[in-house]
């Protein structure tokens, strides 16, 4: 009978565990990154552009 006791009592213990979690929020960062990206492709096609002047 007192194992019996022991074990329920050790099996609510354990049911009894806290549990911690950490979570991080998404960010967004994609406006930044298609800002650069656009960015980036028109100085590209300006210097294109300069470098052929009868590609349009």
């Amino acid at each position: 009978m007192k194992a019996l006791l022991a074990a329920l009592a050790a099996l609510s213990l354990c049911a009894c565990t806290p549990t911690v979690r950490v979570e991080v929020a998404p960010i967004n960062i994609y406006a930044k990154l298609d800002a650069n990206v656009r960015l980036q492709l028109d100085e590209d096609v300006k210097a294109l552009i300069q470098k052929n002047p009868n590609l349009f």
